[in-house]
């Protein structure tokens, strides 16, 4: 189910309270808290880096212990793993190897998306003067949707909006032998679009099906 995110702001500030320093932080505040409801968390990608960190230092401790105290490794001698991975790809099946290769190359490139990538979410900001509003994408797609149907004269199945975050994609299968504007349904999306305000703003493409739908 799609929601609606909404944070009240108050933009001039109460002089008696601390004039402009207050609404200063004031928007810093809302800024942070719209970046939040905009873009995903790496709490997780972190976590799990700072675990698997944690493990293999645990255990690389537990084996220098017992190799101190002269006890026998308790899954691989430190020195033995050592010399085996300097002398890869030697003694080590192809298929083990390619294995443990792209197992490797998917966990570093997991890890590489989640700090280069700016993580956003499917929402968008609507413009509003006093409150701050976040919208799921499938939020402005139903609208969107609703509008095309209203500008088309076609039925819900007829309609499909895809809305990313910088581009609207509507599809439509008019009813066979009932004419349909493209420049109507560009226009009615897009006056739906100025309506609501989102940042940033998507552009608007129309695709009209070739093959109609009989008895819409």
């Amino acid at each position: 189910m799609s929601s609606v995110v909404e944070q009240q702001h108050e933009a001039g500030g109460d002089p008696a309270q601390g004039g402009s320093g207050a609404a200063h932080a004031a928007a810093i505040d809302m800024r942070r808290v719209l970046h939040r409801e905009t873009h995903s968390s790496r709490a997780v990608a972190a976590v799990i880096a700072g675990a698997l960190v944690i493990v293999l230092c645990l255990y690389a401790l537990l084996e220098s212990a017992v190799r101190a105290i002269g006890q026998p490794p308790w899954l691989i001698d430190p020195q033995t793993a050592a010399e085996r991975i300097v002398a890869l790809p030697s003694g080590v099946p192809p298929l083990l190897l390619g294995a443990a290769g792209a197992v490797t190359a998917a966990v570093g490139l997991y890890f590489f998306l989640n700090a280069v990538l700016p993580g956003r979410r499917a929402r968008h900001l609507l413009a509003d003067r006093r409150i701050a509003v976040v919208v799921d994408d499938e939020v402005i797609a139903a609208a969107l949707a609703r509008r095309t149907r209203l500008a088309a004269n076609v039925t819900q199945e007829q309609v499909m909006v895809v809305v990313s975050q910088r581009q609207v994609v509507v599809n439509v299968r008019p009813t066979s032998g009932v004419p349909v504007s493209e420049n109507a349904i560009r226009k009615a999306v897009e006056d739906e679009l100025q309506a609501m305000g989102p940042s940033p703003m998507p552009q608007v493409t129309i695709n009209l099906s070739t093959s109609g739908v009989v008895g819409a």
